[in-house]
């Protein structure tokens, strides 16, 4: 029972640091699996691909809001790239799931290279922005 406990308090814990990227992940996965019809018959836009470049904002914007959460954390180039791995693996997981799970989508490997072309935006604006924003933080330490 006490280890039964103490797996639900990290949990928990768990769920509490990564927030914003759970939230993010549902909201991309409830977007990729919902039925193709409901955003044709939106029709907001008729621009050609824009489905590519909503891919690669989604991504752009998950891996921003794991950056975001987890800064204090990356001591190194090395860390943030296996960390990026997980919406490449994510979004190649939805695409799937969209050929398996739905019948009005299909996978498409055109979206898993936007998907990971957005994360890896994500990443390297943060590799050019993290110097600094170290110095500023140290500024506001000392």
């Amino acid at each position: 029972m006490s280890f039964y406990c103490l797996f639900l308090h990290q949990t928990d814990k768990m769920i509490k640091k990564n927030k914003f990227s759970i939230l993010t992940s549902l909201v991309i996965l409830y977007l990729s699996l919902a039925n193709a019809r409901t955003f044709e018959s939106a029709g907001l836009f008729d621009i050609p691909y824009l489905d590519k470049f909503v891919h690669f904002g989604l991504y752009f914007l998950f891996m921003s809001v794991i950056i975001l959460e987890h800064r204090h954390l990356f001591s190194n180039t090395r860390q943030i790239i296996i960390v990026a791995l997980i919406p490449v693996f994510f979004g190649a997981l939805v695409e799937m799931a969209q050929s398996g799970f739905t019948d009005t989508r299909k996978a498409d490997i055109l979206d898993i290279m936007f998907n990971t072309a957005g994360t890896a935006s994500a990443v390297c604006i943060w590799l050019f922005y993290e110097p600094y924003y170290k110095r500023q933080s140290d500024k506001n330490i000392v």
